[in-house]
């Protein structure tokens, strides 16, 4: 009798399960690269950038992250996560502040959820995806010894920095090794000095990305009213 009723709760256990996962299966999952709001707007041999604009009270679909990825916060929303089989979304802890970088691996967990934006603000993030399960060997540049760079990211796949200038502030030449991004996270008028060519004035806005190619020295000079804040990469 007992093992009757043991048998009756395995079953009854293994029913509920095999139709929690069933359910879950059923739910649609895309890509990230898929995904609403996510649009991808650059790649190349090394990596695929998304620009990632989620309106104010939008949400997008279940997807799936894998391989790894640089993520940079551009607006900040009031943001929810829901996991796939998660029952209610939960808030994201702590709100990602704008120019928050973060590197997440996700070659042996992928993730599946969906984004709610429950703010009344859009969020903005820009991620770009390795497209390469290696480092492609490149040698990215020190920048250690150029006060106005602060490095945010430096492991096997990349290394970052923050450049800020106050208005009238400059930051001296650096010589970029590797291939890499320019994100702009405060923009405004600076004017980029390249040795041998006359200054280069530009008005960079906001969420604004420049892919840059190596071998270029050049220093930045801020000539406008306003703070500016840029993150550059370079790949390994």
């Amino acid at each position: 009798m007992k093992r009757t009723a043991l048998f009756l709760i395995v079953l009854a256990l293994a029913v509920i399960f095999a139709r929690s996962a069933k359910a879950q299966n059923d739910v649609p999952v895309v890509p990230v690269t898929k995904a609403p709001y996510h649009l991808p707007v650059f790649t190349n041999d090394y990596i695929t950038l998304l620009n990632v604009y989620i309106p104010a009270g939008a949400r997008t679909s279940y997807h799936m992250h894998t391989g790894e990825s640089v993520s940079i916060n551009v607006e900040e929303g009031t943001m929810l996560n829901q996991e796939l089989g998660d029952p209610d979304p939960k808030p994201v802890q702590p709100q990602v502040k704008p120019g928050n970088v973060s590197y997440t691996d996700y070659r042996s967990k992928p993730r599946v959820h969906r984004a709610i934006n429950a703010g009344s603000t859009p969020y903005h993030n820009l991620v770009f995806i390795f497209r390469n399960p290696q480092p492609s060997g490149f040698a990215p540049s020190s920048r250690a010894d150029v006060a106005a760079y602060e490095q945010v990211l430096d492991n096997n796949r990349a290394r970052g920095w923050r450049l800020k200038l106050d208005p009238g502030q400059s930051a001296p030449a650096i010589t970029q090794l590797a291939p890499g991004f320019r994100i702009i996270v405060k923009g405004g008028l600076v004017t980029e000095i390249v040795p041998g060519q006359p200054g280069r004035p530009m008005n960079p806005r906001l969420g604004e990305f420049y892919w840059q190619d190596p071998g270029v020295t050049r220093s930045i000079r801020n000539i406008g009213a306003t703070p500016i804040e840029f993150l550059e990469f370079e790949l390994k």
